[in-house]
């Protein structure tokens, strides 16, 4: 999981790079070239852009730089913690899910990727198989029991 997050920031950095080293100013030059830059939608469309990719650029090598920092010796190998994969039992409804931790930018729930800094990432941090939670949510408090445990050690065969 983490070398998959690697890759689509990596993939995203070498985009964006692309976008704004060769493709903005190919757009800015060619709003300049149609004169009067103070009314010309196309040229502040452009800069925009290139803020936009500037920013978002900076913050994609600050989180490339985080999760190279990541040292995995030093997740849990028996509880919740980031790229484990937990099934889990509403113990009102008694549905059951199948989530994985993931960090904010990459959460996909269709995918079933939760972030841990959203309120059910955060209860289930340091939980363990056969473990009853609680947590609170706007639509009320919703209580769950962690099923089954995989962490990110046992996806990679690091166990």
């Amino acid at each position: 999981m983490l070398d998959e997050i690697k890759a689509r920031i990596d993939d995203e950095i070498e985009r964006l790079t692309h976008e704004l080293n060769v493709e903005l100013p190919r757009t800015i030059q060619k709003a300049v070239e149609l004169g009067d830059l103070r009314e010309n939608a196309d040229y502040k469309s452009a800069l925009e852009r290139q803020q936009f990719v500037q920013a978002r650029l900076s913050h994609l090598v600050q989180r490339a730089g985080e999760l190279s920092s990541i040292d995995t010796k030093s997740i849990p190998t028996d509880e919740v913690g980031f790229g484990s994969r937990v099934n889990v039992r509403n113990l009102d409804t008694r549905d059951e899910f199948e989530w994985t931790l993931v960090a904010g930018d990459f959460m996909d729930l269709e995918a079933g990727h939760i972030s841990i800094a959203s309120p059910i990432g955060r209860a289930l941090m340091g939980r363990k198989e056969g473990e009853k939670f609680e947590v609170e949510l706007p639509a009320g408090v919703r209580r769950f029991e962690v099923l089954k445990l995989m962490t990110l050690h046992d996806m990679v065969g690091e166990s």
